[in-house]
């Protein structure tokens, strides 16, 4: 793998996990949701679709070469982003998950 490639791979590393910083903040309602089967379904699905989104990308920059420090890259980054993610969630408010209310009432 060339430089040019393993630069550009490092800085996508560094922002998708800011990305991911982003995403979790903004899925923190559904974590802590009151429905199991939500909860496990939602966060299946978003990991699988954020890996599978990584590895694609990754795939078009160098062939799906990955190394460790592109791990710590994506660390990092989600650690940079974390404290502008979370205001970010305390400015933009999203109405939690509730049971319905199952009984008729008359």
């Amino acid at each position: 793998m060339i430089l040019k490639e393993q630069i550009v791979a490092i800085i996508f590393s560094f922002i998708y996990g800011g990305i991911l910083s982003v995403l979790y903040n903004f899925n923190y309602n559904i974590l802590f949701s009151e429905r199991k089967i939500i909860k496990i379904i939602f966060n299946i699905i978003f990991i699988l679709d954020l890996v599978l989104i990584y590895f694609l990308i990754m795939r078009k920059i160098n062939n799906a070469i990955i190394h460790p420090y592109f791990y710590l890259f994506i660390v990092v980054g989600f650690f940079v982003f974390f404290n502008f993610s979370k205001s970010l969630r305390s400015l933009i408010k999203i109405p939690k998950l509730k049971k319905t209310d199952q009984k008729c009432k008359k």
